[in-house]
């Protein structure tokens, strides 16, 4: 069989059965073989953007990687800003991105360029196929290496004469290799720091904050007194009613800073020394505090849920010490339409196994709040704070998660980097429902530049934070993809509609104007 077929059905042997893709003339070939591999389900984005945001989504909710494919380099750096967040959030994926013949690639055609290096910023694994005799085994490293653990980008260039070439027989099953232990004396370190009396945090990310490792987390924070909180930005937080809750990092540097200001011991969880997001006059960027020491309890890559309960069992903590979210869900708003009235109104109707996809961003208002103790529901945020993954996550955890509703929480301004997410929505059928803040800003912006202390913005300022004028019609444009779509200026059109949207199956837009 031809490198292409060979390739396919090695991914499949590896476990790896969705593909995201945008292809070109130089991966026909592999389109071509989706006809003869059964167990592949393809899925176009008709943007790469999208392409790279849906895998990200579709891990995240899978835990497994889904497949990407691309046309060449610039198709590869179309999808870039959404690779960024996948890495940051150390998301598994398979990326094949198409290369020219390897007998053309002498020759400067308009689309040569150096796709190693486009791919190299955001893959943890590069390799870009020598020959199809070498591609099934190309094919399944790829795949051990995405899962990792911790998982990554592994990214696998294929000229195209590796995809008609003769490859013989695809790789075996592939099995995902297990996390690492953490060493019993490294717990032993970290318990006897915990037992010091001595002021100490917690920080986590990754499986630490889904729900075992959050229940193990509270009862530490319980038996020790630290203080437990999950980074800013999480790939996958499980919270709601019957889940331990858990305090989020603040995102600017003053507010961390101060936060972090009477901590002897900083104890890190699957993550890093928090820094600001961005650098401010007169602020830190390192907001550990002198004299603060740092431990690592559990790398990327370690079981940070087995060692958390190692660590209650040195405290002696009990099974049912730790705090539980009680069901706590408002009723609807009333009053005028504002993010915070409809931050209540969507709990209100929140169903039990919602997947949020929050780029909300400054319209998030009181959504954490509100939503805390709603029935169970997973969060998905941009780790990697590049902006345009809202809609392509949702898209990933339909596809991953097809019998739970999907809300994407979408700012208007950040919509539009991934606008043609909607078209996906639509012919893929899925149940998502898509909230717009249409507030007719890059709001951000604003709160930045006031920050910043910049004063009051001018006119010209003002041309690169606004985008009225002419102003976006999101009905529309959702419509025009395929999209059922309703403008909302009241909140009890709100309620009326959300309500319904939550109750039926299938893509709807709500654009709420703000």
């Amino acid at each position: 069989m031809n490198g292409a077929e060979t390739l396919l059905r090695t991914l499949v042997n590896g476990g790896v059965d969705v593909c995201f893709a945008n292809p070109g003339t130089s991966e026909m070939h592999f389109v071509a073989a989706l006809d003869r591999v059964p167990g592949m389900r393809p899925v176009l984005g008709l943007f790469e953007g999208v392409v790279a945001g849906a895998a990200d989504g579709y891990a995240r909710m899978a835990d497994k990687p889904a497949a990407t494919l691309f046309h060449l380099g610039p198709g590869l750096g179309n999808g870039l800003s959404q690779f960024h967040n996948a890495m940051r959030a150390r998301t598994p994926v398979v990326n094949v991105v198409g290369e020219h013949a390897t007998w053309h690639r002498q020759y400067e055609t308009p689309l040569a360029s150096d796709v190693a290096a486009y791919a190299r910023p955001v893959s943890g694994w590069l390799r870009t196929c020598a020959g199809a005799r070498t591609l099934p085994a190309d094919a399944r490293a790829a795949v051990r290496a995405a899962w990792g653990p911790p998982g990554q980008i592994a990214s696998l260039i294929l000229p195209a004469d590796c995809s008609w070439g003769e490859a013989g027989e695809p790789e075996p099953p592939t099995e995902p290799t297990s996390r690492r232990t953490v060493d019993d004396s490294v717990v032993q370190e970290v318990a006897a720091v915990l037992a010091s009396d001595e002021p100490a945090v917690v920080l986590m990310n990754g499986a630490a904050v889904r729900a075992d490792g959050l229940h193990a987390a509270s009862r530490l924070a319980r038996a020790s007194g630290a203080r437990v909180l999950a980074d800013t930005f999480t790939p996958r937080l499980q919270r709601g009613a019957g889940r331990s809750p858990v305090e989020r990092f603040p995102r600017y540097p003053d507010q961390g800073a101060a936060l972090l200001a009477e901590a002897r011991h900083l104890i890190l969880v699957e993550t890093v020394p928090p820094v600001g997001f961005f650098a401010y006059p007169d602020q830190p960027s390192w907001l550990t505090p002198e004299g603060c020491r740092i431990h690592t309890l559990a790398a990327p890559g370690e079981d940070s849920v087995a060692a958390l309960e190692a660590l209650c069992e040195r405290l002696g903590a009990g099974p049912d010490d730790a705090v539980i979210q009680e069901p706590a869900v408002p009723e609807p708003a009333r009053g005028a339409l504002t993010p915070q009235s409809v931050a209540q109104s969507v709990a209100a109707y929140l169903p039990e196994g919602a997947i949020v996809s929050d780029e909300a961003v400054t319209s998030r208002g009181g959504l954490p709040e509100a939503t805390a103790g709603c029935p169970p529901h997973d969060w998905l945020s941009l780790t990697g704070g590049a902006l345009g993954g809202g809609l392509p996550m949702g898209i990933g955890a339909s596809v991953a998660c097809p019998d739970r509703k999907v809300l994407c929480l979408q700012a208007d301004g950040a919509g539009m980097y991934n606008v043609q997410s909607l078209w996906t929505m639509a012919r893929e059928r899925l149940d998502i429902t898509v909230v717009v803040y249409a507030n007719r800003s890059y709001r951000i912006l604003h709160n930045e530049f006031d920050r910043l202390g910049l004063g009051e913005p001018g006119a010209g300022a003002r041309a690169l934070m606004d985008i009225s004028g002419p102003e976006l019609d999101w009905t529309a444009l959702a419509r025009g993809m395929g999209v059922e779509a309703h403008r909302i200026e009241s909140l009890d059109a709100f309620n009326q509609r959300f309500a319904e949207a939550m109750r039926t199956r299938g893509p709807q837009l709500l654009e709420v104007v703000l």
